[in-house]
């Protein structure tokens, strides 16, 4: 209790990632949000975030949490990756406070409640479902004195009774009218700024729906029965986009499930761009975009275009071989008409991506390896995951059937697959390597324009690309491999510090010439001669295009000869004047068109604007975010800005001022 007899009531988070800027605590916020509306609650109940970054210790948030005040109340949002810490935050909180409440939520852990009880015994409660109102319920019932008769008549939760017995409530209805949650930003529950008054997140999270309709093995995004769509007001969005757009927010990421697939998406996407238009923000919109892609989808993306609203447009594949698709109930989607939607994509001149899962029942190292060559023709940046077996999902309830044998992860609680009916332990460790070079080298943009030309000009796959790096990295003596070199000595599965290795090739300065040697000695020999110098500037103009990030342990980039330039009221780094042997541009735009490109020597002039602060997108090694980073040329920046009417200036590091 405080000195003012409130009961003192915690909610934490923890992000996945190590980075500069912080995750927004959404889903601590909504809970927020729905207790505080409650006049008895809120005039009762002293209620804060906790919110921490991925990687820091739990001695730094035990003393962090308890230090200062010890909580009456202890509710953890858990994800996998915070499962176990949680834990052990929990059992220290009930050495100090016997009585206090621990609650767990959050995916992870509902309908789990044997589990968690028999690994967490200081845990005293599990919330089953939605808990925003079940959290209210909990403080209600907890500031009147609990009993089991009150707990029992709470429904969607798990808790133990007096003889150590677990005892289940009736599941709860799902909210039919999401309204009913207070807007965590707008009633002010997640604290937005910093102690300089600027935004504090890396990027800004809203829903706009919850449920999917879907029921795919791997997932329990649709409870693996399929759940219906519902959606906040369009008023409700519209207020909390403006709500960003003030504190200038760059990038929303709307965290739907089938973002695309609703009517009012498009609507969404109408004032999204009319608010960006009046505050001169967001620029970029991020999300999970619908499976099967409909006519809204078609038509959101065409807005988006139009608009210079930036985006990367996902196709979430998990695999292209047929009968890994039916084991997945993935099979009848239309999700697996994408070389149409690509190429059309492609045409459009927008970026995407693709997902891939290796280690699903039914795949083969062949099949993985021969679709994930045949979707780089279409799509280079391709995100790979390993398998991980879910709590309430079709694989993890029936993995004897697949002949699923899996480990839990060092610093998790996922469950990685190490071998099925298909794949022995050796083939599947022997596959760990390729996905981290996936992850780092192609997922993460290190390269995004060589791979077109290596295909077209020269034949050679991006498999045969990712394959030549990993074995020159464990065998050259340049000592800038090195910390690669040791990075993967230690991947096995469900680990190899992705993180560290996309850190070290965007920060590390004696990188870019590691690369050319690599280059050199392993791709160069696969070109013919007549494409040699042409593909050499290609490469180049990747190394030249990384976004500029500050060496390790520097605030800041080296911006010799760099200017510094404000574009529609956001800041860039920009390089002028810089000088290409080809018309690398227009011999990418040809070759992603399918055209047959020209490819005589043509010495190009371009100015290439670089979007300042990529190091918490680069720590993150958020492949949605980090494009936004990359050089851009003219043309390319004032797309992006071309619909907005904020006034606009560009200032030199030397004072002078134009327009742009």
């Amino acid at each position: 209790m405080t000195e003012s007899g409130k009961l003192v009531v915690d909610i934490v988070q923890q992000g996945i990632w190590d980075m500069p800027l912080e995750s927004m605590p959404l889903a601590s916020g909504y809970l927020k949000a729905v207790a505080l509306a409650d006049d008895e609650i809120a005039k009762a109940c002293d209620i804060q975030i906790r919110n921490f970054r991925g990687g820091i210790t739990l001695s730094s948030m035990a003393y962090q949490l308890f230090s200062e005040r010890v909580p009456d109340v202890l509710a953890f949002s858990v994800f996998g990756w915070s499962y176990r810490a949680f834990g052990s935050l929990a059992e220290t909180y009930k050495q100090l406070n016997p009585h206090g409440w621990v609650i767990f939520g959050g995916t992870h852990v509902a309908n789990q409640a044997d589990r968690v009880f028999r690994m967490f015994p200081c845990v005293d409660i599990v919330v089953n479902g939605e808990g925003e109102m079940i959290f209210r319920d909990l403080l209600r019932a907890r500031m009147r004195g609990v009993t089991n008769e009150r707990l029992a008549g709470i429904t969607g939760i798990s808790y133990v009774d007096e003889d150590g017995k677990v005892l289940n409530t009736p599941d709860r209805d799902r909210m039919a009218n999401l309204d009913e949650i207070p807007s965590p930003f707008l009633t002010n529950a997640i604290e937005m700024t910093d102690e300089h008054g600027r935004f504090r997140y890396d990027v800004a999270l809203m829903e706009t729906n919850r449920g999917c309709p879907y029921k795919c093995s791997f997932c329990y995004w649709g409870g693996a029965v399929g759940q219906k769509v519902r959606a906040f007001s369009r008023e409700r969005l519209r207020s909390e986009l403006e709500f960003f757009a003030k504190m200038r927010v760059h990038t929303i990421v709307v965290c739907d499930a089938n973002f695309g697939l609703l009517p009012d998406d498009l609507k969404f996407v109408d004032d999204l761009i009319e608010v960006r238009d009046q505050y001169g923000f967001p620029r970029a919109l991020e999300t999970s975009w619908a499976k099967n892609k409909s006519k809204t989808f078609y038509a959101i993306v065409k807005k988006m275009r139009d608009a210079g609203m930036r985006s990367s447009f996902t196709l979430a594949l998990q695999t292209l071989d047929d009968t890994t698709l039916t084991l997945m109930n993935r099979k009848n989607m239309k999700v697996n008409e994408w070389e149409d939607l690509s190429e059309w994509l492609d045409r459009e001149g927008l970026d995407c991506y693709a997902e891939l899962i290796w280690g699903a029942p039914g795949e083969t190292v062949e099949s993985f390896m021969a679709g994930y060559d045949k979707l780089a023709r279409r799509v280079s940046r391709i995100a790979c995951y390993p398998m991980l077996l879910l709590p309430n999902t079709d694989y993890g309830d029936n993995r004897d059937v697949h002949g699923i044998i899996s480990v839990r992860g060092d610093n998790d609680d996922f469950e990685y697959v190490l071998k099925n009916r298909q794949v022995s332990f050796a083939q599947n460790q022997d596959m760990q390597r390729f996905l981290f070079w996936a992850r780092v080298i192609a997922e993460m943009a290190v390269l995004r324009h060589a791979w077109v030309g290596l295909r077209e000009l020269a034949g050679v796959r991006q498999t045969q690309v990712l394959l030549s790096l990993d074995e020159w990295v464990r065998g050259t003596d340049d000592p800038a491999a090195e910390p690669l070199r040791t990075t993967l000595e230690s991947v096995v599965v469900g680990t190899g510090d992705v993180g560290s290795a996309v850190s070290y090739l965007y920060r590390e300065p004696d990188v870019k010439r590691m690369m050319k040697r690599w280059w050199a000695e392993q791709i160069r020999p696969l070109i013919p001669e007549d494409k040699l110098a042409v593909l050499d500037e290609l490469f180049a103009y990747d190394l030249l295009t990384q976004p500029i990030a500050a060496p390790p342990g520097a605030e800041h980039p080296d911006t010799t000869g760099i200017d510094f330039v404000t574009v529609r009221g956001e800041e860039y780094y920009r390089r002028t004047a810089v000088r290409l042997a080809y018309d690398i541009p227009s011999i990418m735009a040809a070759l992603r068109a399918e055209e047959t490109p020209d490819l005589s020597p043509k010495v190009t002039e371009v100015d290439l604007y670089y979007k300042i602060g990529c190091e918490s997108a680069v720590a993150s090694t958020n492949h949605e975010t980090i494009v936004h980073f990359m050089g851009m040329t003219t043309e390319q920046v004032m797309a992006n800005a071309a619909a907005q009417t904020v006034d606009a200036t560009v200032m030199s590091l030397t004072g002078d001022k134009g327009s742009c």
